[in-house]
């Protein structure tokens, strides 16, 4: 098993464990190859809730650029949806995760495929 199969076996368990849902593994997956090298980074591969300027990166270069939403409270607002599902007191969050349940929130699973 590659290092990104038993990073994404254990994205599956967060989703499964921590929020209670069935993980869609194919979109799971493709998440957490479009993050790229930070999944193998111990800071880069987790975000930090209480931290705005990474909020700010999460919602500039994941929800704008990459899922083409227009700007706006809106994304606030789901960023702080996915965080409270995830776990405020939730030490490690992974983007990966973060990712998958934002994909999820907006519907923008087609962006995937």
């Amino acid at each position: 098993m590659s290092k990104r199969d038993e990073l994404i076996t254990k994205y599956a368990a967060d989703i499964k464990d921590k929020i209670g849902q069935t993980p869609d593994m194919d979109l799971l997956t493709k998440v957490t190859i479009g993050c790229g090298p930070s999944i193998y980074n111990a800071d880069a591969s987790t975000v930090s809730g209480s931290d705005q300027s990474e909020l700010d990166t999460v919602k500039n270069n994941f929800l704008i650029k990459k899922l083409g939403l227009a700007d706006g409270p809106k994304l606030d607002e789901a960023i702080d949806t996915v965080l409270e599902k995830y776990g405020k007191s939730n030490r490690n969050k992974y983007r990966a995760v973060v990712y998958y349940l934002l994909t999820k929130h907006f519907g923008k699973e087609a962006i995937y495929n």
